[in-house]
């Protein structure tokens, strides 16, 4: 079996959301016990730190992978869903599982697969654990997929659990309103085991305050210690900050590898994760190291981790800037950054899935743009025709593009040197935007 034979089997065979949708999820944890057991239960054999929420579980994910590196850790980072290449989601050390530890897995188990039909999100947990276990990883960051209590990635027991902020995305399948996310969110608080709740809100507090009392966890929430202020001499790949914890300054000209608007919440977030498996003394390393590591670490973030699809900027003159945001917080957040810079004219290549309720999001869009709808190659992505209908009533103006490559080389021809094109609006459109494969 080649790669691209055990890509294909996959990728037939074994329900995928990012194609099909809800129809994907699972919603219980017995096909992943199941195959875990089958393994030789891997997520038992490394230490691991959970990191789940709305928006910026991603980011978090790759801060706190990237200081453990930076601590001399052998560190695992498993996050979801891939972009250019299906092994961005198993990395070691920055380094991707290889083609032929893929196949492998695949050729090694494919009965057992055949047997529980796992989905696929199910399988690719699976084979993080058991590759995370050879490797004999000194940690591993494990993102949640979707939602928490019952996402696949919820069979491990942790150091820490993280979850970053709630808002509304994938209310089809973890419900309406504020709390109930946060319920599906709060399932990843295990028994005993502390967890940091990244924003505080009145909507969603509450249920994380009862889960940690239930489960006798220590819970503390970044934003009531951490205040994290952007400062002059940033550019679009790289920031600098001063942090504040309890209004004293605690870190000054803090460089991260990566921008954004959203950054200052996810550092805060990373931030006081890290302090809490500092003073626990939860990570095996030397405390002196791991003092410096997490500056360390997100000075050098897209390096150490291969950090991509967030706030990356692929062209200039024209600015050409892809951001993987794709609910209402995330784009917000995107739009009033854009919008406060200074741009002769700004072009949006714009594309959803079909299951997302784009009348909550295309308000939050400038009229005075223009336009280029797209659909990604994928069953799931909304036609570009029936997104154009739907913006049209919202006084969003363009034309409908066959492929995302099209969409961005017609926004791109008609860009100046003083414009932004920006691709936004699901992980499925950035993914085609971006170089590579």
């Amino acid at each position: 079996m080649s790669y691209r034979d055990a890509l294909e089997y996959l990728y037939d065979q074994l329900p995928m959301f990012q194609r099909i949708g809800p129809a994907a999820y699972k919603k219980d944890l017995g096909n992943t016990l199941a195959l875990c057991a089958h393994l030789g239960n891997p997520h038992r054999a490394f230490r691991s730190i959970h990191v789940g929420g709305t928006n910026g579980k991603g980011s978090v994910s790759h801060m706190l992978a990237a200081a453990c590196q930076a601590a001399g850790l052998k560190t695992g980072l498993y996050v979801s869903p891939h972009y250019k290449d299906f092994r961005e989601r198993i990395k070691v050390d920055g380094r991707y599982i290889t083609r032929c530890q893929v196949v492998a897995f695949v050729e090694k188990h494919r009965d057992i697969l055949e047997d529980i039909r796992p989905s696929f999100f199910e399988m690719c947990v699976v084979m993080a654990f058991d590759h995370f276990a050879r490797e004999r990883v000194d940690v591993a960051v494990v993102e949640v997929g979707l939602g928490g209590r019952l996402d696949s990635t919820n069979v491990i027991t942790p150091l820490l659990s993280v979850i970053t902020n709630i808002s509304f995305d994938h209310q089809n399948l973890l419900g309406d309103t504020l709390p109930q996310i946060a319920f599906e969110k709060a399932g990843i608080i295990k028994p005993g085991v502390r967890v940091v709740i990244g924003e505080t809100h009145p909507g969603s507090a509450p249920v994380f305050l009862e889960k940690a009392r239930e489960a006798g966890a220590e819970i503390v929430f970044a934003d009531q210690h951490f205040q994290v202020v952007e400062k002059p001499g940033g550019d679009w790949e790289s920031a600098v900050y001063d942090v504040f914890k309890h209004n004293e300054l605690f870190r000054q000209n803090l460089r991260v590898d990566a921008a954004g608007p959203f950054q200052r919440k996810n550092i805060a977030t990373a931030l006081q994760a890290w302090d809490v498996l500092l003073q626990n003394g939860l990570l095996p390393a030397a405390p002196g190291r791991l003092s410096q590591a997490f500056d360390a670490g997100l000075a050098r973030l897209r390096r150490l981790t291969r950090f991509i699809g967030r706030w990356q900027l692929i062209g200039r003159q024209p600015a050409v800037l892809c951001d993987s945001a794709h609910n209402e917080a995330g784009l917000r957040a995107v739009l009033q950054q854009t919008s406060a810079m200074s741009f002769r004219r700004v072009h949006i290549v714009l594309g959803f899935v079909n299951d997302k309720s784009v009348e909550a999001v295309l308000p939050l869009f400038p009229p005075a743009a223009r336009y280029y709808f797209a659909k990604a190659d994928i069953p799931r992505g909304l036609e570009a025709s029936v997104l154009r209908e739907k913006a049209a009533g919202y006084g969003l103006v363009g034309k409908a593009y066959v492929s995302v490559r099209n969409a961005l080389k017609a926004a791109r021809r008609a860009a100046g040197p003083g414009d932004l094109v920006l691709v936004t609006g699901s992980i499925f459109v950035v993914a085609e935007a971006l170089p590579g494969r």
